[in-house]
């Protein structure tokens, strides 16, 4: 540990516009109507955001069976099934969609691409919410591809009338020889006007490279389940550097600093600002003389709030006007 005496910062890191935008609606709600409000599956893919919400009163489900009939439910940032807005429909819920606009985006190629007689085929990782949601927009036409291996197996209606869609969180390096080797099977592949992958990913990626080439050690402070937070520790070891992905600096293993000098520090878009500074504390209580930001793109990127949240807005902000339920 005593070797250590660097710290670089990646920047940008943590929360992105999506995010923020979700924890925002809880925090919104909350404060309107008071709680409980339920929330369908983890708001966002980090721990210490869903404990602080569920203090707050925000109780997460699994499932809509749990929501009881008529009550406030708040669909996650990943979006969901089409399945489940049906049965929030059918059970009279008050629902408020904190689906990132980025993932909606997704959800609505995949339905136009259907439209126009092509059939998908998503990149992405099976299980994961985001992807639920994508495949079940468009049940019939729609495979989920994971691998190299499964592009090279995949079979589809008609060669000529194929696009491609891609999990907004996953890394241009993990999409790049799948996508390649669906382009050499399919010709005619069709992609959307805009890639599906999101800015914040793919500046938080760029911002490791960067991070990695210039320290000994990357630590990624995200959550396990954070598909982001994933890809990269993934793209800092593809650089050639050891990484680690960490939920917080109490999980640091003191055998990863030997013979470290320099550290990197990054967090998933999903991560707290303030699991950042707990880790510098740390490096500079045990002797780091420097901390430094390694500055890269700068995001000015905000999404506004859905359309069932303008009015509470209006309302926690002091200007009198009637929720919408």
């Amino acid at each position: 540990m005593k070797t250590v005496n660097r710290v670089l910062l990646a920047s940008p890191r943590g929360f992105c516009a999506g995010v923020d935008r979700a924890i925002e609606i809880v925090r919104l709600a909350l404060d309107v109507y008071g709680p409980p409000v339920y929330v369908f599956h983890e708001i966002v893919h980090n721990p210490y955001v869903v404990n602080a919400l569920r203090e707050k009163g925000a109780i997460f489900v699994n499932g809509l069976s749990e929501v009881p009939q008529g009550a406030r439910t708040i669909y996650s940032a990943h979006g969901v099934h089409p399945q489940v807005r049906a049965q929030a429909q059918a059970r009279g819920l008050q629902v408020i969609d904190a689906t990132c606009p980025l993932v909606t985006k997704v959800h609505l190629e995949a339905v136009r691409f259907d439209q126009d007689g092509y059939f998908n085929i998503l990149v992405g990782h099976k299980g994961h919410d985001e992807v639920v949601g994508t495949m079940g927009e468009v049940p019939g036409s729609i495979v989920l591809v994971s691998t190299v291996e499964e592009a090279e197996a995949v079979t589809v209606p008609d060669p000529l009338r194929v696009a491609v869609l891609t999990q907004t969180t996953l890394s241009v390096d993990d999409t790049k020889d799948i996508v390649e080797t669906l382009q050499r099977r399919f010709p005619s592949l069709v992609f959307p006007q805009k890639e599906d992958i999101c800015y914040a990913t793919q500046n938080r990626q760029a911002a490791v490279r960067e991070l990695a080439a210039q320290v000994d050690l990357v630590l990624v402070l995200g959550a396990s389940n954070s598909s982001n937070s994933q890809r990269l520790r993934e793209v800092a070891e593809q650089s050639g550097v050891a990484a680690y992905l960490i939920n917080d600096i109490e999980a640091l293993q003191p055998t990863w600093l030997e013979g470290v000098k320099t550290v990197g520090i990054t967090s998933g878009a999903s991560t707290p600002e303030f699991l950042v500074q707990q880790a510098i504390e740390y490096f500079q209580e045990a002797g780091a003389a420097e901390v430094r930001l390694l500055d890269t793109v700068k995001e000015r990127v905000h999404f506004t709030l859905p359309r069932e949240l303008k009015a509470v807005q209006r309302l926690a902000a002091g200007r009198p006007t009637k929720p919408s339920a």
